[in-house]
């Protein structure tokens, strides 16, 4: 009977144990430019050594773009999967309703919905900007765990407040911490990994930074070091590379802890901005055209690195032209999870795993709505497909189309010259725009 019980337990140990899932980290910046990190541009005057590391051991996407020109459409996409008019998002959500130009739809399951039930613990730590009240609050859409800023942005990064209001919580508790918010947000990622790094289950973690974002707060020693390494640097560009430079040491920390908890080996790091940087405060968008807010290339290429350590090759670069939320059906995916139908993003795994990207011709669309003079509450669009991009800056501004292959940045219009292609351009955008006309992006009356 020994002997029978020994050859069982030599017999299961030999027995081959399932591969643990993965964790995922998406690392999201706030405004952060193209050229605003040293792996994506040559001779850049910023130093991002962190961010580089991430690309130097995984894959850097030279060919992705965020969903919309700004904030709040682009979180939303990242979240649910789907472009951002169809979960009611086509504007940004601000403090005061006669300026907010969206409403998280209800209904729609997001990462955190979808990967709860596989056991994952889900967390977002940082700007969430997505509603201020329930039931659009991070606990209330799918995430175990929020410790962050509710608002759009803050009046400044050490009192943290938004027109006067505090926007700061831990799940729904508001809190009045001090310090710097990139330094608070780092601070609470490391807490929070240590803590899973004890309990051993999965985890989603949404890491949203509001740097590059204004106001251009970078601390004191962070400029400093700046204006010594490069004292001819203009003064508005010199706080927005402290500023950028602080979030990497941030990063940097992040990425220390990992490894530290013994996470890192079995962890998906993702790293993006929500939208291009915002040229009237010295970001940088190099190669591309203009920045945030427009829907030439400055406003929507993103810096994009994915590490998959054990899976993705280190050291590698993909040309593929893929969208912000494609991290969405890439973190399913990885996990083993289904990609619920109605979704919009692809997943990025096959990339990942060394195969070619599809060679089908994928259509990247983009909306934004906004109020003021120059928009007047209306929408304007942009479609890409293949090589061509049809594109409007304002819901005045005339269509332009313009060839990606032959003119990257976008100053040839060669709408006049190609009908064909603009009118065929325009029928599929406005299949996209009926489509998302379905969804509504205000929140309902009072008491409906």
């Amino acid at each position: 009977m020994r002997i029978a019980t020994l050859l069982g337990l030599l017999a299961a140990l030999t027995l081959p144990v399932a591969a643990q899932p993965p964790n995922f980290i998406v690392i999201l910046a706030d405004d952060l430019g193209y050229g605003d990190v040293g792996s994506f541009r040559r001779g850049a005057d910023v130093r991002t050594p962190n961010i580089d590391r991430l690309a130097a051991e995984g894959v850097r996407f030279t060919g992705m773009r965020a969903n919309c020109t700004v904030c709040s459409p682009s979180r939303a996409a990242l979240l649910t999967g789907r472009f951002p008019d169809r979960v009611g998002v086509p504007g940004v959500i601000r403090t005061a309703p006669a300026n907010s130009w969206g409403h998280l739809a209800p209904g729609v399951p997001t990462i955190g919905d979808l990967l709860r039930p596989a056991g994952y613990h889900t967390a977002i730590i940082g700007k969430w900007h997505l509603g201020l009240e329930a039931p659009n609050l991070p606990n209330d859409r799918g995430f175990d765990f929020f410790h962050g800023f509710l608002g759009d942005m803050m009046d400044s990064y050490t009192t943290h407040l938004r027109h006067g209001n505090n926007y700061l919580r831990r799940n729904r508790e508001m809190i009045t911490p001090t310090g710097h918010a990139t330094d608070l947000f780092t601070n609470w990622t490391c807490e929070y990994l240590r803590a899973r790094g004890a309990e051993g289950k999965p985890f989603f973690l949404y890491l949203a930074y509001n740097a590059p974002h204004s106001p251009i707060e970078p601390p004191a020693e962070a400029l400093a070091r700046v204006k010594e390494r490069n004292p001819g640097l203009p003064a508005p560009r010199a706080a927005t590379v402290a500023l950028v430079e602080h979030m990497d040491d941030g990063i940097g920390r992040v990425l220390a802890t990992l490894r530290e908890t013994g996470l890192e080996g079995n962890t998906l790091v993702a790293f993006s901005s929500d939208n291009g940087g915002s040229l009237p405060h010295a970001n940088n968008n190099d190669p591309w055209r203009d920045g945030k807010q427009s829907h030439y290339d400055g406003g929507l290429r993103v810096p994009f690195i994915v590490r998959w350590p054990g899976v993705a090759k280190p050291g590698t670069e993909s040309t593929y032209a893929g969208l912000l939320f494609d991290l969405f059906a890439t973190c399913l995916e990885a996990a083993g999870r289904p990609v619920p139908a109605g979704t919009d993003a692809l997943s990025l795994v096959p990339i990942l795993r060394g195969a070619a990207p599809a060679t089908a011709e994928r259509e990247l669309y983009f909306v934004r709505r906004e109020g003021g003079p120059a928009y007047g509450g209306k929408d304007y669009h942009a479609l890409v497909r293949g090589d061509w991009k049809i594109t409007q800056n304002t819901p005045y501004s005339p269509l332009e189309l313009f060839n990606l292959r032959e003119d990257p940045q976008e100053r040839n219009n060669v709408f006049a010259q190609n009908q064909r292609v603009a009118r065929e351009l325009q029928s599929r955008l406005a299949l996209h725009i009926q489509r998302g006309g379905a969804v509504p992006w205000q929140s309902p009356p009072s008491g409906k």
